[in-house]
């Protein structure tokens, strides 16, 4: 029988799973109604993408164990959290590039940010290094929203 700190990575780990490749499958559907779109100004060249993105994943997974080392309570609220966020992106992903619903996409990609805050805030009570490491997502999730906002704004 597992107990809950197992439990809690093992969910932990499902959800980072599914934001992997669920975002994965709708991000690469369709590559070229995406590369149709008027694009922002301020949007980082397609490297930075895929160099931030498994960054992201491996803090993501640090903060699981980090996190596990909190109390009940604490990992109920970054799960929450987490699957949240997890929802949200996949709404976002699957309205930007598979619907081209892009004010929805960008409204469901606000959760994101918004519910990162949350688990920063546990991961930092857990670990202040790794909460520092986990920053850039933080920073990651807030401009993409920005970013999704301004291809609805331009299309």
């Amino acid at each position: 029988l597992m107990n809950s700190k197992m439990l809690f990575i093992a969910f932990g780990l499902i959800l980072l799973i599914v934001y992997m490749v669920g975002s994965g499958l709708w991000v690469s559907t369709n590559d070229a109604g995406y590369r149709s779109l008027n694009a922002p100004s301020w949007q980082p060249p397609d490297w930075v993408f895929g160099t931030i993105w498994p960054y992201n994943f491996l803090m993501i997974a640090i903060s699981i164990f980090s996190v596990s080392k909190q109390s009940p309570a604490f990992r109920l609220v970054y799960l929450f959290a987490f699957g949240a966020s997890v929802v949200a992106a996949l709404v976002w992903a699957n309205q930007f590039y598979a619907a081209h619903n892009l004010y929805v996409a960008a409204f469901a990609l606000l959760c994101v940010p918004l519910m990162t805050i949350v688990m920063t805030i546990v991961i930092f009570r857990s670990s202040i290094v790794v909460g520092a490491l986990f920053l850039p997502y933080q920073v990651w999730v807030a401009l993409a929203t920005g970013l999704s906002f301004t291809y609805a704004a331009k299309n």
